[in-house]
């Protein structure tokens, strides 16, 4: 298991002490987008006006909301995975089909082109004798 880190940081001009078993760097990023969420929200004139508990309230709304956006996404990514893993287990199982069929289909031609062969060899066997049986023939003949 990993040790726990501890780190100082500043959200919201005030510091604070993070600490978990992420990296120091994950800890400084998470107080990183705090702040960054905390200015996008300043920078909104409506937001200024709100006194403190209403504006700890919209960011933690704000907050919330990029969460589950994020989520949403992770699934949809996920369920793409899925998918893809999916599709990518059928194009292997076709492709071990195809092999097996490649692997016949040559065993197959081996046997034909020996077959072949064999037949080659009996015809000019058979021509010999034939040309021989015409020769002896002839020679009766003459």
């Amino acid at each position: 298991m990993s040790s726990k880190n501890t780190v100082q940081v500043l959200i919201d001009g005030k510091v604070y002490t993070l600490s978990g078993y992420e990296d120091e760097d994950y800890l400084n990023r998470v107080a990183s987008y705090i702040n960054s969420k905390l200015a996008e929200l300043k920078s909104a004139e409506g937001f200024r006006r709100q006194n403190r508990e209403t504006q700890n309230t919209m960011t933690y709304l704000n907050i919330a909301d990029d969460y589950f956006k994020c989520k949403r996404q992770a699934d949809i990514l996920e369920l793409e995975l899925e998918n893809k893993n999916k599709e990518l287990y059928n194009l292997k199982h076709d492709l071990i089909e195809l092999q097996l069929k490649e692997e016949a289909a040559r065993k197959e031609l081996s046997g034909l082109q020996k077959k072949y062969s064999e037949q080659e060899k009996m015809i000019v066997r058979l021509e010999t004798e034939l040309a021989a049986s015409r020769q002896s023939v002839k020679n009766e003949e003459g």
